[in-house]
Order: C-alpha cells, then sequence, then structure tokens
C-alpha cells in the first residue's frame, strides 16, 4: 500500500464527517501534491501522504493543544506511528512556527520533531497555500488574505500568517520555479 492511500484513510477517518470542509481543503491539497510528482520522483508519495495529513490536528478527537500542525504530527507519532519525516512535515507545515511562537508552543513542537526537509516542506507549503478551504486552486496572494479575513485581524492565526506571509510567497515562487524548469517528459 502506498503511503499516501494509507494517509488518505486517516484523514478520510478524522475529517470527512465531523469537519467537512476541512477535508475538502485536504482533498484539494493531496490533488495539487500529486501535481508535484515530476518534480519529486520517487518521493511524491511522502508529499501527497504529507497533503493528506497536514489539517487532522483540526479534528475535535485530536485537538490538545490548539496548535493544529502539533496535535496532529503527534497523533501520527504516538498513534499512527508514521515515520519521522511525515510526522515533520506535518508538525511545521506552511510556517508552522511562527503560530507555535503566538501560542507559546515554541519548546514544544521544536524539542518534538526535527524540522521539514526544506524542499519538501516548500513542496507542502506551495499545495496548502493555493488550495482554497473548498479545495479549489487559488493564488497564494489570495490565499492568504483569505486566512486573513476569516480569522480577522486580531487573531494569533491571522498574525502568524502576516508574519508568514513573505516565506509563505517564497515557498510557492520556489515551487513554481522547480515546475517550470522540469524537464518534460
Amino acid at each position: 500500500m502506498r503511503q499516501a492511500d494509507w494517509a488518505e484513510e486517516i484523514a478520510r477517518k478524522l475529517l470527512e464527517v465531523p469537519l467537512p470542509r476541512r477535508w475538502a481543503h485536504s482533498q484539494g491539497v493531496a490533488r495539487q501534491a500529486r501535481s508535484l510528482a515530476p518534480i519529486l520522483g520517487d518521493d511524491a508519495d511522502l508529499l501527497e501522504a504529507a497533503a493528506w495529513l497536514h489539517d487532522v490536528g483540526y479534528s475535535p478527537d485530536l485537538v490538545d493543544t490548539g496548535l493544529h500542525s502539533l496535535d496532529g504530527a503527534r497523533h501520527l507519532r504516538d498513534v499512527e506511528h508514521a515515520d519521522d519525516a511525515l510526522c515533520s512535515l506535518v508538525a511545521y507545515h506552511s510556517c508552522a512556527i511562527n503560530e507555535a511562537s503566538e501560542r507559546g508552543l515554541i519548546a514544544e513542537l521544536t524539542s518534538e520533531f526535527k524540522p521539514a526537509d526544506p524542499f519538501f516542506s516548500d513542496a507542502l507549503t506551495y499545495c496548502d497555500m493555493t488550495t482554497t478551504p473548498d479545495g479549489e486552486p487559488i493564488e497564494v496572494e489570495d490565499r492568504l488574505a483569505e486566512i486573513q479575513s476569516r480569522y480577522g485581524a486580531d487573531h494569533l492565526v491571522a498574525r502568524s500568517i502576516r508574519r508568514s506571509s513573505p516565506h509563505i510567497v517564497g515557498s510557492v515562487r520556489a515551487i513554481e520555479r522547480a515546475q517550470a524548469e522540469a524537464p518534460i517528459s
């Protein structure tokens, strides 16, 4: 069984019924991940698995700290026995370190999980930040504006996204460049 198939089933179990919109988003993020297969080669399965699982920490069954990336990564490590690379991608996706700072959870995040591989981190950020909450493609700037609007300017998620925006946009542009430079098969 591919790691992505295993991940899809876990995400479905945790998100489909209690959080259908989050499930739709995760499906769209996984579609974006599959679109990156030409630049990832043999590692495409890992990225797709991370795409399926990146938001499982929002599941009402998993919420503990309120930092969905940390709650999801802990579940993957402790319950699902996922490999370290996958847990790290979920733990740090889309500049989660900045939200961890806003929540006072940097020590927990950094002591429990190593930072993800930078290229894969950029790739997962690309997938997440070019997908709407309903699972449709969107430009990164519009996605960042949507998050700000949804949470409101003073919310800690909005503050962390503002702080993360330059890095997020840079990650998206790096993956777009890699796609443009990939040999056509």
